[in-house]
């Protein structure tokens, strides 16, 4: 890979050293002013996992994964190729009826509490599909809120953290009576709108009072190709919407259809009973009706429309800058009670974020609870017991946090690949080191999988430069040294020192051959390393 057609300047900013960024918690450390106006790439050397760049001309020097270098290459695409931070189209499973027809994303409460996978797949819909909807939550007064509790925090508005949708004698909106509510969004008035609506089911004895929903991007993006004037409009007129009550006057000048820099649809804002006097040139106020009037009979089309019935116990969460929410009159006189809360994207993005990155310590996890608890390749330890001796020992030397992560990994490729450690004593060389860089390079950066890739190389290379090391090897450590290739040649040496992690990888290995004390019982477990290494998870 060339890195000189690369921009110097992004480069330079996405340097992950402990110069540039906080170790701890990965912010950088320097401003864009603090960078030599006249930047350029110098010396790059090529790994077999990374590259090492000396900058000019500070001499600064960066290590940049291949695998990173693939997949964040601003040259291999016009910048709009991902969907950014999810909240676009470019994000969405977009949909109308049909596709949904007996395939609602739903889950019972008490499986999305317990398993993470399907507290995943649930916050996963809600993104992808704009909603989903939880089964048997208790019937219970106030549940919602610790609905949104599992994913983020309510968003308290002139309703209270809570509100109860049910009929009122005195209502200040329409949602308080038993009439239909045609699709809607909440809150147009409000900027930033509440992003995320719950509706929590108690009782639901009424005669009528179906709900039902409308994908407002999918209609959004019909609109745009059966009338992209009146697409336009929308995107570029600001709507007054308005609520006024006895303590509350609220106001929000926003487009219906709000677009994001590249064109990409971003949120539909749709309340006809919300909007306020436009005031506008006649031209203007002309093009605008006929654009809202073409968008809202678009909005009625039966086949866009999902109509289900809550029953009680279910909780519908769903995006409300996405998704318009309606509702079929029913009877006042039967007994129908909602309670609703609203909350916010960003935080059940996070959360769902959070929850991705768990699932690879998760694994990691039973590793060592599962292959790691058989013996290793005939020392006295089991693989878990050497693995978190070499964490201990370099946490005790104060290393860095990759480095400590990489120590506590190190061994992970005698679990994975064609050839086994049982391989290995048996005389065939199962590269573990490369393989188990490899397979974490899924999830670390080269801090933590280089020194992991050079281990078996740094046993070889002290052998060859500290003739006093190959007499503290285990006896088993000798029986690999021979299979990995013995000690190594001068050229091997030369080519070992220019490695961008040798030195770290060299650390490694001295805490590596000291970690196979069957005395030492005292190490911590993996749990107690899940917070360093979630903190270096990308």
């Amino acid at each position: 890979m060339d890195l000189t057609r690369l921009p110097a300047a992004w480069l330079r900013d996405n340097c992950r050293c402990a110069q540039c960024r906080d170790p701890r918690n990965g912010q950088k450390l320097f401003q864009i002013t603090d960078l030599p106006t006249d930047l350029a790439v110098g010396e790059v050397r090529a790994g077999e996992a990374a590259f090492e760049v000396e900058w000019l001309p500070d001499g600064h020097r960066s290590v940049y994964g291949t695998r990173w270098l693939a997949s964040a290459d601003p040259a291999e695409g016009d910048g709009g190729g991902d969907s950014g931070d999810g909240r676009t189209e470019a994000g969405k499973q977009l949909w109308c009826a049909a596709d949904l027809d007996g395939r609602l994303p739903e889950a019972g409460w008490e499986a999305y509490l317990a398993d993470p996978a399907e507290r995943i797949r649930v916050l996963e819909s809600v993104q992808r599909l704009g909603f989903a909807l939880l089964r048997d939550v208790p019937r219970t007064e106030r549940q919602v809120l610790a609905v949104a509790g599992t994913f983020g925090h309510v968003r308290e508005t002139n309703y209270g953290t809570l509100f109860d949708v049910r009929v009122e004698a005195d209502p200040n909106n329409l949602a308080f009576t038993g009439a239909a509510i045609a699709p809607h969004t909440d809150n147009p008035y409000r900027d930033p709108v509440p992003t995320l609506q719950l509706l929590h089911c108690l009782t639901n004895a009424a005669v009528g009072g179906d709900s039902g929903l409308v994908d407002g991007f999918a209609a959004a993006s019909l609109l745009r190709a059966e009338d992209p004037a009146a697409f336009e409009v929308l995107t570029r007129t600001l709507v007054p919407f308005r609520f006024d009550d006895a303590r509350t006057a609220l106001r929000a000048d926003r487009p219906l259809i709000e677009v994001d820099a590249l064109g990409r649809i971003r949120e539909v804002r749709f309340n006809n009973r919300s909007i306020g006097t436009l005031r506008l040139s006649r031209e203007a106020l002309d093009s605008f009706y006929r654009a809202y009037r073409a968008f809202g009979e678009l909005l009625l089309r039966a086949e866009l429309r999902l109509d289900f019935r809550l029953g009680p116990g279910d909780c519908l969460v769903f995006d409300n800058t996405r998704l318009l929410h309606a509702r079929t009159a029913f009877a006042e006189s039967g007994e129908r009670h909602l309670q609703g809360c609203y909350a916010d994207l960003d935080g059940l993005a996070s959360t769902l974020a959070v929850l991705r990155r768990e699932r690879p310590l998760d694994e990691l996890a039973a590793l060592f609870d599962g292959a790691g608890a058989e013996q290793y390749l005939g020392e006295d330890v089991t693989q878990a017991q050497h693995m978190l001796q070499a964490a201990s020992l370099a946490e005790a030397a104060g290393a860095a946090p990759a480095l400590v992560a990489a120590a506590l990994l190190h061994d992970v490729g005698h679990f994975h690949g064609a050839v086994t450690g049982a391989d290995l004593m048996a005389g065939t060389d199962n590269r573990h080191s490369h393989t188990g860089a490899e397979w974490l390079a899924r999830w670390f950066g080269p801090e933590v999988t280089e020194p992991v890739r050079l281990h078996v190389a740094a046993k070889r290379y002290l052998c060859a430069v500290e003739p006093e090391y190959f007499g503290r090897l285990s006896e088993a450590s000798v029986h690999t040294l021979r299979v990995q290739g013995g000690p190594m040649s001068q050229s091997e040496v030369r080519a070992f020192e220019a490695e961008a992690f040798g030195a770290e990888a060299v650390r490694l290995r001295r805490w590596d051959e000291g970690a196979k004390d069957v005395r030492v019982s005292a190490a911590a477990d993996f749990a107690h390393y899940r917070p360093l290494l979630a903190g270096l998870l990308r």
